[in-house]
């Protein structure tokens, strides 16, 4: 397959796995979410599982589609499919970063459901740091860790307009 073809191969993905309303990265990461949250804050509180709510006595925490994080998914991976590489190394970065936002991911609701579980003023003030600047912190971070670890040479969409545009001055000549 010639370059042009993979380029138009990896926006198609990106493409098709945005529709839905990113039902591919939910249907993929909620079970996971909950559960390995759950086990984790069992170890230090008596909680139960109902369904997407994690409940000791009264309170309870709801996992919802944003707790789940499926835009940062879709995000890393348009990041991941926007940049030119071999297949390895986009399946293992791929396969990094998806793992280390959901260990973060993971991190982040049980310190969050931990406080809210222990009545902690500071809930409320860390949850909104939490959801309006860590979260976009986290992909950035681990976008630029992957260009460091895996030597990504590529500027994600940019790299490839400037490939088409040469290839189009090329063509005109």
């Amino acid at each position: 397959m010639n370059k042009i073809a993979r380029i138009f191969l990896r926006y198609i993905i990106i493409l098709a796995l945005g529709l839905g309303n990113l039902f591919i990265f939910y249907y993929i990461f909620t079970t996971p979410t909950i559960y390995l949250s759950y086990w984790i804050l069992k170890l230090f509180f008596d909680v139960s599982l109902s369904g997407v709510l994690i409940s000791t006595g009264g309170d309870a925490v709801e996992i919802i589609k944003a707790c789940v994080a499926g835009a940062a998914y879709y995000l890393l991976l348009l990041l991941n499919l926007g940049a030119s590489m071999n297949a390895k190394k986009r399946i293992l970065s791929v396969i990094y970063s998806f793992l280390v936002l959901f260990l973060l991911n993971i991190i982040r609701i049980v310190i969050l459901s931990s406080l809210f579980f222990t009545n902690s003023s500071f809930f409320d003030i860390t949850h909104k740091i939490v959801w309006y600047g860590l979260s976009t912190l986290f992909v950035v971070l681990i976008w630029f860790s992957e260009v460091y670890l895996f030597k990504i040479k590529e500027i994600p969409f940019y790299s490839d307009l400037i490939y088409l545009y040469k290839i189009s001055k090329k063509k005109k000549k």
